[in-house]
């Protein structure tokens, strides 16, 4: 078996490792042909086992008794990297969650590529965590410790609009100056990079890089935007108490963040909630809260927004099913509630974007090409706020979900050979 460097995207919602074969980079099938791996867990309690992708959403859909863990990314840095989760009356450490899904990427890598990889180039975000340097570079060497644990001789970074250049790079037929657009499921990421057809084969690119910026927003935010706007509140948010108080939002937050809609599950929560109904206003929206806490069914309403967010990209309107909470109960959403629901987070997306160009001191009318990768970046209301702020830029669409994985691979060719 030859030893080979591949390049690994780890993504917030999906992930996908690519390969380059010294012509071209390409993503390898990492589920049942599919090019990308939803970031997705499951512990089936029922059958003992443990499912990855999208076979885990559908063990969990198919209602196996179980742990569902998603976005498990954007524990890296934050101060519940060092705890963990109890899954069947066992305690699994959050490490041990993220190396068992990477270990899974490269098995299942290594299967489709016909070899092994001992070296790897894995993307990482602009940021983990915003306004933290120390955060920031703990959450990088938490996760270059898990990578190396699986053992991987070499293991290296590289940002990932910065990897989802070097793919572009590899269909300029001219000299550009590019800002690449990656917006995934848990951060924005930009850089300013000039690109042409006789640069892409150079090792030392630090001449070509202006600039690089970043915030932690992205496509979970957008699904947690949307069903606290207009989900939530058919559970209850925002309801009065009797004393004429405004309920607890502690755990419609939970259930609207997929990283923390497991703290909504346990018992005491429940308990707790049961006593509150005593005192609450609206009964009827809080026991749909209630059966949804009791039959765990917070990841489905999460998959359920998560898909509205989706097809209010491509629609005007959309019916989101919430029978989970109440048979035959569901609410219709629009794109413009959608789109006042994230402008917030619009609004910071653009602010970083145009800090990228003001930290390199080029003018927004220079910029040849917006180059747009990254599943929410398919978000009409930011592409509209870019192009806007950007209006010279030509945009451009990439592979969403592989232009990072193929850059990396490309990075992995030129470090490692």
């Amino acid at each position: 078996m030859s030893l080979t460097a591949c390049g690994i995207d780890f993504g917030t919602s999906n992930s996908t490792a690519a390969v380059h074969d010294g012509a071209v980079a390409r993503l390898l099938p990492l589920e049942a042909g599919r090019l990308t791996l939803p970031s997705a867990v499951f512990f089936n309690l029922d059958e003992d086992t443990m499912s990855f992708g999208r076979a885990a959403l559908n063990e969990y859909l198919e209602g196996y008794e179980g742990r569902l863990m998603r976005s498990m990314k954007s524990l890296l840095g934050s101060g519940l990297m060092d705890t963990g989760t109890d899954v069947g009356g066992r305690h699994l450490a959050f490490r041990d969650l993220i190396g068992g899904f990477l270990a899974e990427i490269r098995k299942r890598a290594e299967t489709a590529a016909r070899c092994g990889f001992d070296q790897v180039v894995i993307g990482r975000p602009v940021y983990f965590v915003d306004d933290d340097p120390e955060a920031d570079q703990l959450a990088e060497d938490t996760l270059a410790q898990i990578v190396r644990g699986l053992g991987f001789r070499d293991v290296s970074f590289q940002f990932e609009p910065i990897a989802a250049a070097h793919a572009f790079e590899q269909t300029v037929e001219r000299e550009s100056l590019v800002l690449v657009v990656d917006i995934g499921g848990g951060t924005s990421d930009f850089s300013l990079v000039r690109l042409s057809p006789e640069r892409r084969n150079a090792t030392d690119r630090s001449a070509d890089l202006l600039g690089t910026s970043g915030v932690h927003i992205g496509g979970t935010d957008f699904d947690k935007r949307l069903s606290l706007a207009c989900v939530m509140p058919e559970l209850g948010m925002g309801g009065l108490l009797a004393s004429g108080a405004i309920l607890p939002n502690t755990t419609y937050f939970q259930l609207a963040t997929w990283h923390t809609i497991h703290l909504a599950y346990p018992r005491a929560v429940l308990a707790s909630l049961q006593d509150m109904r005593l005192d609450v206003v609206d009964t009827k929206r809080f026991d749909r809260l209630l059966r949804v806490v009791r039959e765990r069914s917070g990841h489905r309403i999460a998959m359920r927004s998560e898909a509205a967010k989706i097809e209010l990209s491509q629609a005007l309107a959309c019916e989101l099913d919430l029978d989970v909470a109440e048979a035959g109960l569901a609410v219709t959403l629009t794109r413009p509630q959608f789109e006042a629901a994230i402008s917030a987070e619009i609004e910071r997306v653009c602010a970083a974007a145009q800090r990228c160009l003001d930290h390199a001191g080029v003018r927004a009318d220079t910029l040849d090409t917006l180059f747009f990768t990254g599943g929410s970046s398919a978000v009409p209301v930011l592409r509209d706020a870019l192009s806007r702020r950007f209006p010279k830029a030509r945009p451009v669409e990439g592979d969403l979900y592989g232009s990072v994985g193929c850059g990396l691979a490309v990075v992995a060719r030129q470090r490692y050979g």
